[in-house]
C-alpha cells in the first residue's frame, strides 16, 4: 500500500474542483511522449520541487535513483510536463505529506492528495 501525493503547475491546472479532477484524471494517463523518470521534462518549480524532495525521499528509478532500494524512504515518482506524482511508503505518509507540502509552499506549486 502506498501514500500517493501530486504536485502541479498551479498556472496549467484549472481552478473549480471538476475541471481539476477531469484535469488530473487526464495528467494520469501519462501520455506525454518522454520518460517520466527524469525530471528535465518539467517546469522549473517543478524540478526544483522534485530536488528538494528527492534529499528527503530519494527515487526509486531515474537518474537519480538510489542503491537503497529496501529504504522505506525510497519513492517512485512520476514526472509529467505540469505535475509530479509521488507514491510513498504507507509507513512514511506523514513525514512525506509535511516535507511535499513545505516544499510546495517553497517553490509555489499545487499540491493534491487524491487520498482526500
Amino acid at each position: 500500500m502506498s501514500f500517493d501525493l501530486m504536485v502541479f503547475d498551479k498556472e496549467a491546472a484549472p481552478q473549480s474542483k471538476a475541471d481539476f479532477m477531469q484535469w488530473h484524471e487526464k495528467q494520469t494517463e501519462w501520455t506525454e511522449d518522454h520518460d517520466y523518470e527524469d525530471p528535465a521534462h518539467t517546469t522549473v518549480a517543478l524540478r526544483n520541487w522534485f530536488m528538494d524532495m528527492i534529499s528527503v525521499f530519494p527515487p526509486l528509478n531515474g537518474p537519480y535513483a538510489t542503491k537503497d532500494i529496501d529504504d522505506p524512504r525510497t519513492t517512485d515518482y512520476s514526472v509529467g510536463n505540469k505535475v509530479i506524482y509521488a507514491a510513498f511508503s504507507f509507513s512514511e505518509a506523514y513525514m512525506a505529506y509535511h516535507a511535499a507540502k513545505s516544499f510546495a509552499v517553497k517553490h509555489n506549486v499545487g499540491l493534491f492528495d487524491p487520498q482526500e
